[in-house]
């Protein structure tokens, strides 16, 4: 694409006439730009991209989005912006065919249950015969197309890019997470979202690099309700700051809640486990009629997912009963992921990788009476010296048995991790460590009796080990499946 016909898409200031460039990709990392580039000097709050122009031009790049002059040879194309990131969004829309305008764009924030919901609305409309793709923590799906992310909801120029691959398979729809990170810092700027849904908002995300206060924080998430034109949304009015964010969106908000009359509302929620799962049933009233829900997920806030994820899609046309006949099968990677692999005992992978979501997952399965509750779980290394004494604890006060592992350690020695990790153990725990994470996983597998609960916590949806600085693949799902075939094997 010629750089004069790209650059209509967003305000600049150049002087004189652009020249007659051809530009082939978008770039931000210097690393990667080189002849036909146009990079962007994108500001951060670690690193500026403006430091980086000169490594990019060595690199054969010769035109550059700025905010401000660089010090560059003068041959170097410096097109002015006043913002460089909105650029990046605009600009890439462009470069890509705007195909978001192509798509049903379902937008999904909040502080918990982005990823689960995300990921429901996705294979709910998928079951029913939409085709949508999934854009979230867990990485990009797109049919039988998966993509690692590093962020949960990725950079401007990927976003349209995987617009793109999936306007071009043939997909229709898109259910996205969307952080408080992509909102403050326009990646998601332009994009014309359909439906925005508000699963609840806590203190989380404030802090050194993040948000400053949690009303910046909350008001960094309300931006999604209010500056995009939502033509719907959906919001769990459970929560206290529900008519906060959604205040001035788009049409009257549809509601969740299990507390008060809305219009999707849960009751007779009750907890079920068969032989190698267990989840939630309960009772979902809308429209006047009766739906019964089962969710492959423990926890009563898995409620709040199943209920928005069904009313997400019945913007869409699907039918709740449909929805609902669609959730009883669904488990999301990595998310309380239920995995069938022995005759009477539940294992379960999670992301639980601090004391709060530990605790909190060992204690809603402590609801579904094990006979024995196994923790499978390790430190990261490098850091995070606070969060071993807080997993420490709950491993040691909830469950019935610990596995200590390694969890991603990176450049420290895992028996260095779990050496310190044991300082915070109770000393009448019950526990093993085994610093390999496989021959911990095997373990778990082959010490497994019928009637237990086994957690995996950490890896979740992760397909990979850091050691060394180096990503080291590994799947947790993969090596537990393997071990428990070579159980069920005959002697």
């Amino acid at each position: 694409m010629k750089l004069a016909e790209l650059l209509e898409a967003y305000p600049y200031s150049f002087p004189g006439d652009l020249p007659d460039a051809e530009i082939s990709s978008l770039e931000y990392d210097s690393r990667k730009a080189g002849t036909g580039s146009l990079f962007f000097c994108l500001p951060g709050a670690r690193a500026d991209g403006h430091d980086f122009a000169f490594h990019a031009y060595e690199t054969g790049c010769r035109c550059f989005i700025v905010e401000r002059e660089v010090s560059l040879p003068a041959d170097a194309v410096q097109i002015r912006t006043d913002n460089a990131r909105r650029a990046l969004a605009h600009l890439s829309a462009r470069f890509f065919g705007d195909p978001a305008k192509d798509l049903t764009v379902i937008g999904v924030t909040g502080t918990k249950g982005k990823t689960t919901t995300a990921i429901l609305i996705s294979e709910i409309l998928c079951a029913c015969g939409i085709r949508c793709a999934y854009i979230g923590t867990n990485g990009v799906v797109i049919g039988e197309k998966r993509f690692e992310t590093v962020n949960s909801t990725p950079e401007s120029r990927e976003l349209h890019r995987f617009f793109a691959m999936m306007r071009d398979s043939g997909f229709t729809h898109v259910a996205m997470e969307v952080s408080s990170q992509a909102l403050d810092h326009y990646r998601v700027e332009g994009i014309p979202f359909d439906t925005a849904v508000f699963t609840n908002l806590s203190e989380d995300h404030v802090g050194e690099g993040e948000h400053a206060s949690f009303e910046e924080y909350r008001d960094a998430k309300r931006k999604l309700f209010l500056d995009y034109g939502v033509k719907h949304v959906v919001t769990n009015i459970d929560d206290p700051v529900s008519a906060y964010m959604t205040e001035g969106a788009g049409g009257r908000p549809v509601t969740v809640s299990m507390l008060s009359p809305a219009d999707y509302r849960a009751s007779g929620i009750e907890n079920y486990r068969d032989e190698t799962s267990l989840g939630i049933d309960f009772s979902l009233e809308t429209e006047g009629k009766t739906v019964p829900v089962r969710l492959r997920t423990p926890g009563r806030f898995s409620v709040y997912n199943g209920m928005e994820a069904i009313a997400a899609a019945a913007i869409q046309g699907i039918r709740p009963e449909d929805a609902a006949r669609a959730l009883r099968s669904i488990s999301v990677r990595g998310r309380m992921e239920m995995v069938d692999a022995l005759p009477g005992i539940t294992f379960i992978i999670d992301y639980a990788h601090n004391g709060i979501s530990l605790t909190s997952a060992l204690t809603v399965l402590r609801e579904y009476g094990p006979k024995r509750l196994i923790c499978v779980f390790g430190c990261i290394g490098g850091r995070t010296y606070l969060r071993r004494r807080e997993l420490a604890e709950a491993s040691t006060k909830l469950a019935d048995f610990t596995i200590l592992t390694s969890d991603n350690p990176d450049n420290e020695k895992p028996e260095d991790i779990i050496e310190d990790v044991l300082r915070w153990f109770d000393p009448s725990a019950l526990y093993t460590a085994i610093p390999d994470r496989e021959e911990a996983v095997r373990f778990a597998v082959r010490t497994a009796r019928e009637g237990d609960i086994v957690l995996f916590a950490g890896k979740g949806h992760e397909t990979y080990q850091i050691v060394e600085g180096k990503k080291v693949p590994f799947s947790e799902r993969k090596i537990l499946l393997d071990e428990a075939e070579k159980v069920l094997m005959p002697v």
